[in-house]
């Protein structure tokens, strides 16, 4: 016979067990809900990925066209004066005037500094004098000789005298213009800081003097390229200091060595100036039409991938409906040009290339063309600061 203690446990023990057995019930069928769920809503996912396809990706894209194409050889260079010296002193000499203003423009001929030369003059005329005493002389002993007055000889020494007369007041005179420093060529005049009264000595620089139309420019190449270069061939420089301005000239001389130590060879050209832009000294960058203009098919430089197996680009092809995809094709390059490269091999005209967002491209990818921030096809870019 059970105590009652024992029957009071056996009649709570029922309802304990199934209330657990309730509450794992009932977690199961909440678990089995929610993966049903999570099944269905994945499987939904999956069915519209596979109806939709891939997402279109954003990229711009233009149409391959046939271009003249001029062969060019672009290199630095610097602006040299076709006629440039610094004005000296040939004999010392004290200052009587300065006939000129720094900067201003200078005639061939015109005289620029004015030294004192009183007492070379004052030497000329004695000189002159009795040169022209010596040909009176000279003159009357003729008439004697004639009469055979006088003898043959005492006639050569009246000769000799004249012209040794003449020639010493030549050499004063000679000596009596180097006291007047004049411009030996057309051109602009430099900075001087001579003044009136100051003694200069012999080589002293008085001034400099460029001139400035045509100019001279100097540039060096790579031995490679020698035989793309001859003379004649049209230039185009540009500089920084005037970066709207274009200059044009042309080739006219090749230096005939190389530099062993670069394997480079000077070139210069001519350029005209007639604005007076050009400074000798300039820095500039010198563009060269090299050969026959050709024609090939261009594009941007941003169109092409390069890899090591190989430069690629994207074209954009259509299906049956007009979706527009991506094909990925092997491409050749040739030179290039600011912002354009050649294309010779790969593509066709007319076909239309991808030139920005290839990176995120694969084939058979939706493409979405934009037209915003189209990458440059410039022939001839010009970098711009913002």
């Amino acid at each position: 016979m059970n105590s009652p203690i024992e029957t009071g446990e056996s009649t709570r023990r029922p309802p304990m067990r199934r209330r657990v057995i309730t509450v794992v019930v009932v977690v199961i069928v909440l678990f089995a809900v929610i993966a049903a769920f999570k099944i269905i809503q994945i499987r939904g996912f999956i069915a519209q990925a596979a109806k939709n396809g891939a997402p279109a990706q954003t990229v711009t894209t233009m149409i391959a066209q046939y271009s003249d194409w001029q062969p060019q050889i672009t290199a630095v260079g610097s602006v040299r004066a076709v006629h440039g010296v610094n004005i000296t002193t040939e004999i010392a000499g004290l200052v009587r005037s300065v006939n000129f203003r720094s900067g201003e423009d200078a005639k061939a001929g015109q005289t620029l500094v004015q030294l004192n030369a009183d007492t070379d003059v004052g030497t000329l005329h004695s000189l002159q004098a009795a040169a022209d005493l010596a040909a009176t002389v000279y003159a009357r002993d003729k008439m004697q000789f004639d009469a055979q007055a006088i003898s043959q000889a005492q006639l050569d020494a009246d000769s000799a005298d004249l012209r040794n007369r003449r020639a010493q007041a030549a050499a004063q005179a000679a000596t009596v213009a180097k006291k007047s420093l004049r411009a030996p060529f057309a051109g602009r005049l430099g900075i001087t800081t001579v003044n009136p009264g100051q003694y200069l000595n012999t080589g002293d620089k008085v001034v400099s003097l460029q001139s400035l139309d045509p100019v001279y420019v100097d540039f060096r190449l790579p031995q490679q390229q020698l035989p793309q270069l001859k003379a004649g061939l049209t230039v185009r420089l540009s500089s920084d200091a005037f970066p709207k301005d274009s200059f044009t000239g042309k080739v006219n001389a090749i230096d005939p060595s190389i530099d062993t130590a670069s394997r480079n060879f000077q070139a210069e050209a001519t350029v005209a100036n007639p604005g007076h832009l050009l400074m000798p000294g300039m820095f500039a960058r010198i563009t060269v039409a090299s050969g026959d203009v050709q024609r090939h098919l261009t594009l941007p430089q941003t169109a092409i991938t390069y890899n090591p197996y190989g430069s690629t680009v994207f074209l954009v092809v259509k299906d049956a409906a007009g979706k527009r995809t991506a094909q990925q094709t092997f491409v050749t390059t040739g030179a290039t040009r600011g912002d354009q490269v050649a294309i010779l091999t790969g593509i066709k005209d007319g076909d239309e290339v991808v030139t920005s967002g290839q990176l995120k491209l694969k084939n058979g990818t939706p493409l979405d063309i934009s037209t915003a921030a189209t990458p440059s096809n410039d022939v001839s870019p010009t970098p711009q600061e913002h």
